[in-house]
């Protein structure tokens, strides 16, 4: 299992992942990266507002499935360990945080 450890700099949790796991992610947010810069194109030159609200809810699922792929992948390994760590109480509290924020 991967071991979290703290930033020294922010004292924040980090997690390491393997190099294909960053690599998808990197690939994804790249992909919005250019769906982002492709609505600011539309913006500057006057694209009918309908076409550009359609590219931006492309943006707003994409952003939605990188989220939960995200999500799959901390409940699979950062809350499992923290489980078997005895860490229960802890690793539900920052669940239930989390995800209270992704429902906005």
């Amino acid at each position: 299992m991967e071991e979290k450890k703290e930033c020294a700099g922010c004292k924040h949790r980090t997690k390491e992942r393997s190099e294909k796991e960053r690599k998808a992610m990197m690939n994804r947010l790249s992909r919005i990266e250019g769906q982002v810069r492709g609505v600011r194109k539309m913006v500057e030159n006057d694209v009918y507002c309908p076409d550009i609200l359609i590219q931006v809810s492309a943006i707003s699922a994409a952003l939605n499935s990188f989220n939960k792929v995200l999500l799959a992948e901390h409940l699979h390994s950062c809350v499992v360990d923290d489980i078997k760590k005895g860490r229960e109480d802890e690793a539900i509290d920052e669940l239930v945080k989390v995800l209270q924020k992704l429902m906005k």
